[in-house]
């Protein structure tokens, strides 16, 4: 039986098959123009819907532009808005095209139909060809002063084009001035709104240059223009009174009797349907007020019930935006807003955004009125299906804690999470039940009490196993079985992959020896054996440190690792005052959503150069690299990934492998000798320590240890791997940008910077240089103190062309002294040589 036969896939009725249906279309067009048969405009329409068909998805067609102009000659407003939409997107990339269509531009705006005489004028307008715009200064002149209203809307936004076409042109033309006339004359309110905007940009980016439009942009914030304003802003649609009330928001009035006047003019705004108005009157009015405490005050008492209304209606992401609003509100003045604080109860519809929002809002408004009301309401939270919600509504309750309000009940709601069994619930209320005894240690006991009963092997997250830890330490002479939980954890001290976690159980483990020596000698051993053998920088040094400083005497040490604490009486707050007067400041605008200033996120020496996400995403390259210096390549992306410091990718990467630091450290053996004391203890935890260490192996003149610190005896550094780098090495950002995303990573590491390196590091630009001496090249680099970020690649020597590369992430925060680097590498098995290359490379940064 024969196959059936495949039928040939056509292409769809709207797309072109080839040149040739272009072609046709092209002779129809033709044969149709000028012609006045019967029937004939409905044939120009169909060609013309299909030619915009092709147009709108990606086909070119400008080889019709000459036809599709001579068919221009008609009454029919659909065909001429058809073509005017064709003429205008082809203009600006043929603009020798453009030039065609002048002449029948121009005689359509002095047509008798005004809808077509504007149509005209806009698409003359969005020709956008520079050597064009002698031709647009009349026909946008004439508009101006034409009698229709549609007309001269379409000319006053026309002469902002033109200013974005030739600012010169535009300027000595006298359109500004033309356009303040209009916009205080007209009768109509969209032609004063439309005069209004295109006079503000003109006069915004012209005033940065000329001494002269600043002052007439001074003038347009005088009395009698805002007055003029505020009495038509009925008038005006819902954009143009937004435009309006941000220029009155602007306006410093000369005596406060004008500031009740404009508040008096503008009471009704505040019950809009619109949230964009509601949210400008609310900014005028805070404006208007700041410098008049009593008013400011009555002013949030009179918005309160306008943005509470707006929050319960509309959509989840108006509520969200006026939300976002509220909040910033509530955290200026939370006593003002404690009485409403059910409002901001999550209901089962809202999103998480929304309730996360709501959540920070309950725990700013609590006091000591409504704080069981509010910490019953979280409790219910805290079994929420959404995790995010769970964890936000614990944490939630631990901050009204932390504001002595109601202490002894939320202590107990604490208390019973811990009972839920759910891992999440667990590891929220572990670190949350650490900082509140680290501000209330008279809770201790019936903390301790309850804490003793969770199973560290039921505790996975790194900051609750941390919290876990720290409270095993600091009352480890309340809990029994303090130094057997330790000792459990210190036998799986390779299996712990978080950094901090293993700097917790160092010092922890320490504090209980202090308290408890015969219990925890043996785990004391083992600790510091595998501290000081760990790869992780931070944790050798830690380790080291308290090595040395037993050596040196027990008493000392139980002073410095273990001196009495004084209680917590303020946690840092997140944001300082300055950060949120600024947002204040921008009030009505994405400041406030984003809860940063503007600058942080539109100007891009805050911002930073680049932000990069996994993949390197697209590279703005120079010069390609040769043997002089390579520049620093700026990278964009889309996201808004800023800069992170080692400590804070921490808790999302594995335990870091070092190959270029190989520490001789005590080995743990039960049976070796002590290690004395330098000098005699006089207390009994003293002598017992004589013995604590007495289950490290040590033999102090055999000891290979980095001196770190400067407490011990110069040791011989670890040799460098014998890999050598191609010095002549080049790589193009898109092979990188590709390798990137292809490789595995290979190798993460903490390094360590010298102080002297710290110092020098003033830009990118010097560490770069540096490392191009040691033949490792960078491709990207950007930041700013204290966070920098590269982007550096080196080369196997006598490697085959596009083999043996190594590619490098490299992390810099100088407030820490610390590089994370991340590694990808050609040849895996390698990937360690290299990093001792590098990480040698870094440590002799900085030092001549």
């Amino acid at each position: 039986m024969a196959p059936p036969v495949q039928s040939q896939r056509l292409p769809p009725p709207s797309q072109p098959s080839g040149k040739g249906e272009v072609g046709e279309l092209k002779t129809q067009l033709r044969q149709l123009a000028g012609s006045r048969a019967a029937g004939a405009e409905d044939l120009k329409r169909e060609l013309y819907k299909k030619v915009i068909s092709y147009m709108t998805v990606g086909i070119d067609v400008s080889s019709l532009f000459s036809e599709m102009v001579m068919c221009s000659a008609t009454s029919d407003i659909v065909l001429k808005k058809m073509c005017y939409l064709y003429v205008g997107n082809y203009a600006k990339v043929h603009p020798d095209l453009a030039l065609l269509t002048i002449n029948f531009l121009q005689k359509d705006c002095q047509d008798e139909d005004p809808m077509i005489r504007g149509l005209a004028l806009r698409s003359l307008c969005s020709l956008r060809v520079k050597n064009l715009v002698e031709y647009l200064v009349g026909p946008l002149r004439t508009g101006l002063q034409d009698s229709n209203s549609y007309v001269r809307t379409v000319a006053a936004i026309g002469a902002l084009k033109l200013y974005h076409i030739s600012p010169s042109t535009c300027i000595d033309s006298d359109f500004p001035v033309a356009l303040k006339a209009l916009m205080m004359h007209d009768p109509d309110a969209k032609v004063v709104a439309s005069c209004l905007s295109s006079l503000q940009e003109i006069l915004t980016l012209e005033g940065n240059a000329s001494e002269e439009a600043s002052k007439e942009r001074e003038l347009l914030l005088s009395k009698p223009v805002i007055y003029f304003l505020l009495n038509r802003i009925r008038e005006f649609s819902e954009w143009a009174q937004c435009l309006v009330l941000d220029l009155v928001s602007k306006y410093v009035p000369s005596e406060n009797s004008e500031i009740f006047d404009i508040m008096n003019l503008l009471e009704d705004r505040l019950q809009h349907a619109n949230s964009a108005v509601v949210l400008a009157t609310i900014n005028v009015f805070l404006h208007l007020t700041i410098s008049m405490a009593d008013v400011h005050q009555q002013v949030y008492e009179r918005i309160k019930a306008p943005l509470l209304t707006l929050v319960g209606s509309g959509s989840s992401e108006q509520s969200y935006a006026v939300l976002s609003h509220l909040h910033l509100l509530v955290m200026r003045a939370p006593i003002l807003f404690s009485s409403d604080y059910k409002h901001f109860y999550c209901r089962y519809s809202d999103p998480s955004y929304v309730k996360k929002l709501k959540l920070e809002m309950l725990t700013a408004v609590a006091n000591e009125s409504n704080t069981y009301e509010i910490v019953t309401e979280l409790s219910e939270y805290a079994a929420n299906v959404d995790v995010l919600i769970a964890r936000e509504s614990i944490r939630a309750v631990g901050k009204i804690a932390l504001q002595q309000y109601d202490v002894n009940a939320i202590v107990d709601r604490l208390l019973q999470f811990l009972e839920m069994e759910k891992d999440y619930v667990t590891a929220e209320t572990l670190v949350l039940v650490k900082d509140l005894l680290r501000k209330y240690p008279q809770w201790s006991q019936d903390c301790i009490a309850v804490v003793g009963n969770v199973s560290s092997k039921n505790v996975e997250e790194p900051k609750a196993k941390a919290a876990l830890v720290w409270m095993l330490g600091e009352y480890s002479q309340d809990m029994l079985d303090a130094p057997y939980i330790l000792e459990s954890l210190i036998d799986s001290w390779d299996e712990e992959d978080s950094a901090e976690v293993r700097l917790h159980l160092l010092t922890a483990v320490t504090k209980c020896f202090f308290k408890r020596p015969p219990e925890t000698q043996k785990a004391l051993g083992a600790a510091l054996a595998a501290g000081l053998a760990d790869a992780h920088q931070d944790v050798h040094d830690r380790a080291l440190f308290y090595y040395r400083l037993l050596q040196h005497d027990v008493s000392v040490a139980e002073r410095v690792i273990n001196p009495p604490k004084q209680a917590v009486s303020v946690f840092a707050d997140t944001q300082s005052s300055e950060v949120k007067d600024r947002i204040f400041d921008e009030f009505n605008s994405l400041s406030v959503i984003y809860q940063e200033p503007s600058y942080m996120f539109i100007d891009k020496e805050h911002r930073g150069p680049f932000e990069f996400s996994e993949d390197i995403g697209a590279l703005a390259t120079g010069a390609s690299p040769d043997n002089s210096v390579l520049p620093s390549q700026r990278v964009e992306a889309s996201d808004n990934d800023l800069l992170l410091s080692a400590s804070e990718k921490e808790e999302n990467r594995g335990s870091a492998a070092n190959g270029s630091l190989a520490y001789s450290a005590p080995d743990y053996n039960g049976s070796s000798t002590a290690l004395v004391s330098h000098s005699p203890s006089p207390t009994a935890n003293t002598s017992a320590a004589s013995g604590a260490l007495s289950t490290a192996s040590i033999s102090q003149p055999s000891i290979e240890i980095d001196d770190l610190l400067g407490l011990g005896p110069a040791t011989t550094p670890t040799p460098i791997p014998a890999l050598k780098l191609n010095s002549k090495t080049v790589l193009d950002p898109a092979t990188f940008q590709r390798k990137w995303g292809q490789l595995p990573i290979a190798l993460t590491q903490d390094c360590s910077l010298t102080a002297q390196g710290v110092a020098s590091l003033t830009s990118p630009q010097v560490l770069l240089r540096h490392m191009q001496g040691h033949l490792i090249q960078c491709i990207a680099s950007g930041g700013q103190p204290p966070n920098f970020k590269f982007f550096f690649f080196a080369q196997k020597s006598e490697a085959p062309s596009g083999a043996g590369f190594f590619l490098v992430e490299c992390l810099v925060n100088t407030s820490s002294s610390k590089a994370h680097v991340k590694v990808k590498a050609d040849e895996a098995s390698l990937s360690q040589d290299f990093a001792a290359l590098f990480q040698s490379a870094l440590l002799k940064f900085g030092v001549s």
